[in-house]
Order: C-alpha cells, then structure tokens, then sequence
C-alpha cells in the first residue's frame, strides 16, 4: 500500500514540527491522527503560502492512514491533469486512476497551482464528483477556494467542484515563514 500510495518522500505525524507552525495545536494534530474524519468521509483543505508544512501534513496523515488500514494515493495536481487527459489511450494512466478512484484517501496537492482550460476543469469536476462520499480528499492549496474559480475559467464548474468538497470539509489555514527558507543550507560557509 506503500508503493500504491506514491508518496513523493515519507515523513510521519512523528516529525512534523508543531514549533513551526502556529495554525495546529497538538491536540488538533492528534484528532487528525486519529482519522475519524476519514471513517466519516470528511476532507480536508490545507491552505497556506509554499513552505509551511502542507504537504508534509498530508503525507504524514497518509502514513498514518495506510497503518491504519486504509489504501491511499498521493498525486500533484500537474499528475492528475495528465493522468485525467490520457486516460483514455494510455493503460498507465488508466491503472492509476483506477488505484485513484479506489482510494479511501485521495491526496491532491498544489491544487489550483495552475490554471485550468474547460477539458481539464471538466475532467477534474468528473473525478470529484466520483469521489464525493465515497472517499476522503486531502487538498494542498496555496490559492483560496474564492479563487479557483479564476484559475478553472468557469464558475459553474468551480461550484459544483466546491459543493461536493466543502459538503464535508475541515479548512486549515496554515501560516508562517516558509520551513525551507528558515532552514535552508548554504553552499559558502558563514566565515569569511
């Protein structure tokens, strides 16, 4: 399940730094580890700017899962428009969506990260309306949902999506200075 999942890294709940971030206490951390949402098929919506830790909650969250017995799959939103647009003529892309759809965790990150024409919007629409109680949907956005709606180019479309999503939905808002920038290694030493 492990493989199934195709985490870009693994990193657990263990190691996410709540120092770090000021929009999770560690009681709401241990909610979420308990997965209670995921048996009653809530989402969840991580917003926030590049580097505060939403992917890494995501991921740990989908560890967490998969120990806990559930099959999960990880995909960027980049993978997801061209699993979505070569599904039809490509098995791969056929095979891992059929894993997607089968999922009880789906984890789609950078949503929105990019704009979307009408054919992906209403690829992307398709699948979330198959998903819609029966799955779970972990969403990483660095975009509010006020605003997909300028990055799908059709609003209805962006309200039947958020209808379904936002059904059944805890939105974490997470902030503060990017984890990569305030620790990140340099080449040159400091001394001179």
């Amino acid at each position: 399940r492990m493989k199934w999942a195709h985490f870009p890294y693994v990193k657990s709940l263990s190691e996410f730094n709540l120092e770090e971030q000021t929009a999770l206490t560690g009681r709401q951390l241990t909610q979420l580890a308990e997965l209670n949402w995921l048996e009653q098929q809530y989402n969840l919506i991580l917003l926030g700017p590049p580097g505060v830790g939403k992917t890494f909650l995501a991921i740990g969250l989908g560890i967490e899962s998969i120990h806990r017995g559930f099959n999960v799959y990880f995909v960027t939103m980049g993978e997801l428009i061209h699993l979505l647009k070569t599904e039809e003529f490509l098995n791969k892309s056929k095979v891992q969506l059929k894993r997607l759809r089968g999922a009880d965790l789906v984890i789609i990150d950078d949503l929105m990260y990019m704009a979307m024409d009408q054919r992906e919007a209403n690829l992307f629409f398709h699948l979330i309306n198959h998903l819609y109680e029966r799955s779970s949907i972990i969403l990483t956005s660095n975009k509010s949902p006020e605003q997909w709606g300028e990055l799908m180019g059709d609003q209805g479309i962006t309200t039947a999506i958020l209808d379904r999503l936002l059904h059944r939905v805890e939105v974490i808002h997470m902030d503060g200075d990017s984890y990569r920038m305030k620790h990140r290694k340099s080449v040159f030493s400091a001394e001179v």
